[in-house]
């Protein structure tokens, strides 16, 4: 099952569970109202755990990335690259790499 189809069922547990905690405390049933709490609390921890598995990791050590960037950048220029153009590039990179793609 995909992530996207775990997070839709567990909105739908949110949605019954919470309409079950107002229904069954309208109607006097304190046990069934706590127990539709707990159901929501549980679909919680599983869209915490879905969510955490499945979202990208960031690069651990920022610092050791800018430096290999850096170093490769060097190493174009050193080569008989334009050191703007390659700069330029980068930033372009950088830029691409923080939008959202679109669905």
């Amino acid at each position: 099952m995909s992530p996207k189809a775990v997070r839709r069922l567990v909105v739908a547990v949110f949605v019954l569970g919470v309409a079950g905690i107002i229904a069954f405390s309208i109607a006097d049933e304190p046990d069934a109202a706590l127990a539709s709490g707990l159901l929501t609390a549980a679909a919680a921890i599983v869209l915490i755990a879905v969510t955490a598995v499945t979202t990208p990791r960031r690069a651990a050590d920022r610092e050791a990335l800018a430096e290999r960037l850096e170093d490769r950048v060097q190493a174009l220029v050193a080569s008989g690259a334009d050191e703007a153009e390659v700069r330029r590039l980068v930033g372009d990179a950088v830029a691409l790499g923080r939008t959202r793609p679109t669905r």
